[in-house]
């Protein structure tokens, strides 16, 4: 496995056949891995990055918490079997401020994006990015981030971009709780009440198929909160393909946020 951490570094390499690419923020779990995983079945070169992107955090104490830990990271990468590594420093990735604005209609508006501002704008600016430094064919995407994964194709289709998008499904803890960078950062007491998110929208899917949007969405709402460690910051039920108001004859998707302490842990299912 090859590391290298600037732009320079990495057109110099030479790359074969079709061209794989996971992007990451580091901190990797076993999640980030089945990505690898998938990619290295159906790619002949994979690439990895390792990117913390300050431009999708509109919170700087969230930029600053997040965790950090590159030299785990490259040895995991190493063992699934990356081909190239790439982990670049902030300037390697915007050598002058990227003042691009894009526009992704309602779908951003909704959900995280209502939450915080800003966040999909910065998302775009570092795929697309780190897709004209990488020239993937491929690039894979995990379904916890469910809103995200829909603003990068819609994203990949404004630009022209050649890559396709593969979403993989969500890789959970054996008690339900979806794995992610964050959960790292959740105490004790936080990391045992923390399943009971999964707990209640996986109940919602199955006993409330029947139910109103008003009453699941109020239903899991009140469930979580019933667990003084959590705290609901939406509970949406929304149509899976364009995250909007469900219509007759949508396919439903539950989506929830949940503050537990400082950390927001996020989470979805087909419902």
């Amino acid at each position: 496995m090859i590391v290298v951490t600037t732009v320079q570094e990495y057109e110099n390499l030479e790359r074969e056949g079709v061209i794989g690419f996971v992007p990451t923020m580091g901190a990797l779990h076993s999640g980030h891995i089945s990505l690898v995983e998938r990619c290295r079945r159906e790619c002949d070169t994979v690439v990895a990055s390792i990117f913390v992107n300050p431009t999708q955090f509109n919170d700087p104490k969230d930029l600053e918490r997040y965790p950090r830990t590159l030299e785990a990271d490259v040895q995991m990468l190493a063992q699934a079997g990356v081909d190239v590594v790439f982990a670049p420093t902030v300037e390697q990735i915007y050598p002058e401020p990227d003042t691009r604005v894009f526009d992704f209609g309602d779908i951003e508006r909704v959900m995280e994006g209502a939450c915080r501002p800003g966040h999909f704008n910065g998302v775009a600016q570092v795929v697309s990015r780190l897709f004209e430094i990488v020239k993937p064919d491929k690039a894979y995407f995990g379904e916890k981030d469910y809103q995200q994964l829909a603003i990068i194709r819609l994203m990949t289709e404004q630009l022209g971009v050649g890559v396709e998008i593969v979403g993989c499904r969500i890789v959970r803890h054996t008690d339900g709780l979806a794995l992610s960078s964050r959960n790292m950062l959740l105490n004790k007491e936080q990391r045992a009440a923390a399943p009971e998110i999964y707990k209640a929208i996986s109940a919602a899917a199955t006993n409330m198929k029947d139910g109103t949007v008003q009453e699941i969405e109020q239903w899991v709402q009140e469930e979580i909160d019933k667990n003084s460690l959590l705290k609901c910051e939406y509970v949406t039920v929304a149509d899976a393909a364009d995250l909007q108001a469900v219509r007759a004859g949508s396919v439903r998707h539950l989506f929830v946020a949940v503050r537990c302490g400082e950390i927001r842990l996020i989470d979805n299912i087909a419902i």
